[in-house]
């Protein structure tokens, strides 16, 4: 439960479907993300509660590797706040309409509904998606469209959060769009703790890229790397795209393709991303200088750090701090 929450602690419910053909590794990212125990961010109690639930006692996972079985059926839906549809290869082949009544019996009740990878058609064959924004995974792009043209697809993004509805593209873009549900549920400061503790990404924005090219790079290695970490430590310091290109030693245009190869965006946007969290980790910790925020940040005014705020979160500055905050919840002064 977020931080500063009048309501006794209570774990967020979440019910993964795992149906006919299901992908093991998103059922995997799901229970690592959130049916693991975590005593390092000490919490009052589990963030998260995970429960498998299946159609039928025993489920075939995709091509065989196992079957799945000793776990809840299709009514442990009706007790989620958040409801996990992960990816299968067969996305032609409808879905049962117990697994399609369960998704919309969730979603209907107020659910949270996320998809991983092609899960996002399930989403779709339950109506979910008619009129909404999405993403799946690239390769199923051309095949969504002729199936759900009424869904706004946007095939080249790693995920798309959509308020209650989420969607992720490729299987390890379900790890970047379960670390962003913990930055919502519970701050950026806790989403980089369990980022570090799966070794992955703190933060990559939904709207990057999915397809990213990574070449063997020539001798000598031109890894963004040791840039990222260089910029990271100064981001407070008034850094532009053509101070970056100058540390890589490369042209502006060059470091633009290094990044949209490994990155999957533009060197300002990335920039622009790592103070706006650095902004939020800063609120989070108790500082209540708005002013203060923004230079730290790299921002450099309150306003610029209202307006990237609520574009990366949809709060206020005060707003963040009320939910993520360890301070009383009072306003933050310009």
């Amino acid at each position: 439960m977020p931080q500063g929450s009048s309501q006794s602690p209570r774990s967020h419910r979440v019910a993964v479907i795992v149906d006919e053909g299901t992908n093991p590794f998103e059922v995997g990212v799901a229970t690592e993300l959130f049916g693991l125990p975590r005593p390092e961010l000490g919490m009052p109690c589990a963030p998260y509660r995970v429960t498998l639930c299946t159609p039928t006692p025993e489920v075939p996972m995709n091509h065989g590797f196992f079957t799945m079985t000793g776990v809840a059926g299709l009514d442990a839906v009706d007790d989620a706040d958040t409801l996990v549809v992960p990816g299968r290869p067969d996305n032609v082949v409808p879905r049962t309409e117990p697994v399609l009544d369960a998704i919309r019996r969730a979603h209907a009740r107020g659910a949270r509904v996320v998809s991983f990878c092609t899960g996002t058609f399930a989403l779709a064959e339950a109506g979910l998606l008619d009129g909404r924004r999405a993403t799946t995974h690239w390769m199923w792009a051309d095949s969504f469209r002729e199936l759900h043209p009424e869904v706004l697809l946007e095939p080249d993004v790693l995920f798309v959060d959509d308020g209650d509805v989420l969607t992720a593209a490729g299987s390890s873009a379900a790890l970047d769009l379960g670390l962003h549900l913990w930055r919502r549920d519970h701050g950026a400061e806790t989403a980089n703790a369990v980022s570090r503790r799966l070794v992955f990404a703190a933060h990559r924005d939904g709207g990057q890229r999915q397809f990213v090219e990574r070449p063997v790079p020539p001798v000598p290695d031109e890894s963004l790397g040791p840039l990222l970490a260089w910029a990271q430590e100064r981001l407070g310091e008034p850094l532009t795209v053509a101070d970056l290109a100058a540390r890589a030693a490369v042209s502006p245009a060059t470091l633009h393709r290094r990044f949209r190869a490994q990155l999957g965006t533009t060197p300002l946007a990335w920039l622009t991303g790592e103070r706006v969290a650095l902004a939020c980790r800063l609120i989070e910790r108790g500082e209540e200088r708005l002013d203060v925020v923004a230079a730290r940040s790299g921002l450099g005014t309150a306003a610029n750090l209202r307006a990237r705020l609520r574009r990366a979160t949809g709060l206020s500055p005060s707003a963040y701090r009320r939910r993520f905050g360890t301070g009383d919840g009072e306003a933050l002064v310009s």
